[in-house]
């Protein structure tokens, strides 16, 4: 049986996060533990955190984290890199007070000043954190679309981030669908999705794949925009789906929706999809 899910709301409080996923038919989500639009955070509350573990545990449910909106760990601008990597630290130890075993993050934007020496200062921001935050909680990296000034767009740019990680046992890959899509992935094809795991095997080591972003894409192939679409209605399809889910690799993994809700379909529509195409 697959594992799927969406990103829920934490409006109201923490542990409601889990409810929402309960009545969205959810197995897996994918929470803000904070506001992700600014850079100011509350402090946890330990009884806030027992509540959110104990829904948890009667549960059974998979829980991980996303970085905030704002955090570029590839910028060359002090102040906002300097506030990511705080912004990283405070999200892993919130993690590991949560118990959610992962937290995804962008890997950025380097605004121009070239590939390499944003590539540096990611490794060197993530080995920081990484560091200073001393726990189990595994950042997941996540590939990017290939919009202008980004990183982590090709599978050997992940790479090359994670060869300059210390601790390996802390770090994973999440393999965004429309963002592999729009970066050039063919992921819609039989051959296409058998060649890409392959690419990925040989650069990053299937075994480091933790998560999947499902998502289908308003734009087509190669286009490097990213806009999600609802699974099954954008340029992959609803062939691309079933192909993709009926990929082992694929189906063994925790599967999280970043779909729209719209008059179109809501969250629970978009589960009961991928569950009808995975069939």
């Amino acid at each position: 049986m697959i594992k799927v899910g969406v990103h829920v709301s934490i409006a109201g409080s923490l542990d409601l996060a889990v409810d929402r996923a309960i009545t969205a038919g959810c197995d897996v989500f994918q929470m803000f533990s904070r506001n992700p639009r600014g850079w100011g955070v509350l402090p946890l509350i330990e009884g806030s955190c027992e509540m959110f573990r104990s829904k948890i545990r009667l549960s059974n449910l998979i829980p991980v984290d996303h970085m905030p909106y704002l955090p570029n760990l590839a910028s060359p601008k002090s102040d906002i890199y300097d506030k990511s990597i705080e912004t990283l630290i405070i999200e892993l130890d919130r993690c590991e007070r949560l118990g959610i075993p992962y937290l995804v993050t962008h890997l950025g934007h380097h605004l121009g000043d070239g590939i390499a020496g944003g590539r540096a200062r990611v490794i060197k921001g993530i080995n920081r954190a990484l560091t200073e935050a001393d726990n189990s909680v595994m950042l997941v990296l996540e590939n990017t679309a290939g919009e202008k000034n980004s990183v982590g767009s090709s599978f050997e740019h992940i790479r090359a981030i994670m060869e300059g990680i210390e601790n390996q046992k802390r770090i994973g890959v999440c393999f965004d669908t429309c963002h592999a899509f729009a970066a050039g992935y063919d992921i819609r094809t039989e051959s296409g999705i058998s060649e890409t795991l392959q690419q990925f095997d040989d650069q990053i080591g299937i075994k480091n794949l933790k998560i999947i972003h499902l998502n289908d894409t308003k734009a087509d192939r190669g286009s490097y925009l990213d806009r999600h679409e609802h699974i099954g209605l954008g340029f992959i399809g609803e062939e691309g789906f079933r192909l993709l889910l009926h990929h082992p690799t694929i189906a063994a993994l925790p599967l999280i929706c970043e779909t729209p809700v719209d008059d179109r379909r809501d969250d629970a529509g978009n589960i009961a999809k991928v569950r009808e195409l995975a069939r």
